[in-house]
Parts: C-alpha cells; sequence; structure tokens
C-alpha cells in the first residue's frame, strides 16, 4: 500500500512541476532520459537541461560558445575552412551538404579566440548535430590550428568533445586526425600552458583516444557518455560482464579518468576559476 501511495505521490509531484515549467503556448518538449514533457521555453531559458530530471540535452556549438565566452570578445579562427570528400566516398557529398544546411556550420567544429571572466582564451567546440560530430580532415585541422593558434599566442586552451569517433567516409585520413592533433598539444604542453577538456554526451571513438583525453583538466558534464568502443564490443573482447554504467562520467570521475562532472549551469563559473588559478598570481592573463 505504502509503494502505491509512494508512486502516486511521485506522478503528482511530476505533473505539478511540468504545470510550473510550462507557459501557456508553449510547445512541450519531452526528455528523452526521464521522460516526461516540459516546455520548450522553459528548457531554453535553462540552458538546454531538463527542469525535471536535469537531463542534459545536446547544443550546437554557437550557443555552446555563448554560454562560456564574455559577451562582445568572440573571434572566430579559420572559419571558412571547407569540408571535403578526399575519398570521393558513394553518398557522402551529398550528406555534407545536409548537414551544412542544416546546421549552418561549414564542419562539426567551431573554433573561436574570445575571453571568459576576463581571461584571453582559445575555445574550440565539436557540434554534435553535424554527422554526429564525427572527426574529420577538416575537423582535425580546425582543431589543430586553434592548438596553434594558442601556442603561438600562449593562451591557455579549452575543447568541448561531443563525436561519434572518426568519419568513416574519409578512412585513414579521419584516423591521422588523432596523432595530428595529439602532436599539435604536446608541442603545445611543452610551453607549460593550460589545456581543459570537456566531454559532453556523447565522447567516444578516436576523439575520446586523442585530444580529449590529454586535457591538463578534465571535466565532463552529468551523464555524458564518455569511453572508446561500445560497450558489447569491450564485452566481447575482453570476456567479462562490465559494471552498470561504466561509460559514463560520473563513473568515468569514480575511477579517476574525469577530474570533476560539472553541470552546464556551473560550467562558466568553474572555468573562470581554473583560469584564474592558473593565471599569473591568480589573476586574469
Amino acid at each position: 500500500m505504502n509503494d502505491i501511495f509512494a508512486k502516486r505521490r511521485a506522478r503528482l509531484l511530476a505533473m505539478k512541476a511540468m504545470r510550473d515549467n510550462y507557459i501557456p503556448g508553449d510547445k512541450l518538449v519531452t526528455c528523452p532520459k526521464c521522460g516526461r514533457e516540459s516546455g520548450k521555453k522553459a528548457v531554453a531559458e535553462g540552458l538546454s537541461i531538463c527542469p525535471l530530471c536535469g537531463y542534459h540535452f545536446p547544443i550546437g556549438a554557437y550557443y555552446r560558445l555563448s554560454t562560456v565566452l564574455d559577451s562582445g570578445i568572440f573571434r572566430e579562427l579559420n572559419a571558412k575552412l571547407p569540408a571535403a570528400d578526399p575519398l570521393a566516398f558513394p553518398g557522402y557529398g551529398p550528406k555534407l551538404a545536409l548537414a551544412q544546411r542544416k546546421t549552418g556550420l561549414t564542419e562539426a567544429a567551431v573554433t573561436a579566440t574570445g575571453a571568459i571572466g576576463g581571461s584571453r582564451c582559445v575555445v574550440g567546440v565539436l557540434d554534435s548535430r553535424f554527422l554526429m560530430g564525427s572527426m574529420s580532415a577538416a575537423v582535425g585541422e580546425k582543431i589543430t590550428l586553434a592548438i596553434e593558434y594558442a601556442t603561438k599566442n600562449k593562451l591557455p586552451l579549452i575543447l568541448f568533445a561531443a563525436s561519434g569517433g572518426a568519419r568513416m567516409q574519409e578512412g585513414i585520413l579521419s584516423l591521422m586526425q588523432m596523432a595530428k592533433t595529439s602532436a599539435a598539444l604536446a608541442r603545445f604542453s611543452e610551453k607549460g600552458l593550460l589545456y581543459i577538456s570537456v566531454l559532453t554526451d556523447p565522447t567516444t571513438g578516436g576523439v575520446t583516444a586523442s585530444f580529449a583525453s590529454l586535457g591538463d583538466v578534465i571535466l565532463a558534464e552529468p551523464g555524458a557518455l564518455i569511453g572508446f568502443a561500445g560497450p558489447r564490443v569491450i564485452q566481447q573482447t575482453i570476456g567479462e560482464t562490465l559494471p552498470e554504467g561504466f561509460q559514463t562520467a560520473e563513473f568515468q570521475m569514480e575511477h579517476g579518468f574525469v577530474d570533476a562532472v560539472v553541470p552546464r549551469s556551473q560550467m562558466r563559473d568553474t572555468l573562470i576559476r581554473l583560469l584564474r588559478l592558473h593565471g599569473k598570481g591568480g589573476r586574469h592573463a
């Protein structure tokens, strides 16, 4: 009987929360985690986080930049660097064109120079809306050029990963970006500069195996899927049952791969503190 009342109370509280976050005339959005509906406007105003369960919806690259960078201080780097179809892979050209029309991006990466809390830095973002943020030759080039710009100008670097891994339509040219970005980060690190890697949902494949895992500080959004291969492949390879939730951000933090799980609403303040901490005398760079 107590279980029945508890379930009924939970359902009523969920309905109340939905009403509290609903504006008349507003469209509803269904959360893929809890399955409940909230007003689309309320979700948008809350940094695209479900107000009922805290699920972090995927967000676009420019919106991501707007949530962390100081307003009025923004310059995109290599904005016109084009996507390419180096292997003339069947059907790949139209897929690129469709992704460009849908997102307004030339490729899955956006890089920029700006400031966070007054501290100048270089920020790069992968956009999962563009072919799942997969790493093409162009994406690897944009990330590498951003790293080299930060190295040349002695600026901190922040990269937000959101990727399904290497882009299969570009074959070995895509896989080569793992070594390319990692080598650029090695040169960056030799200068004693700060690199903060932020892992969002999902961060997998070649991106995880390269620049996403090389941060001096590695942060992650709550619930983000982080890993290299999928659970089925790993389980078949090692022949063991995997622990529940072993590829979540929280599991990765408990086991030392991630330094902190930071909600989107606290990300900017966290980055401000880290940049000031690593600045000269704890002040703005």
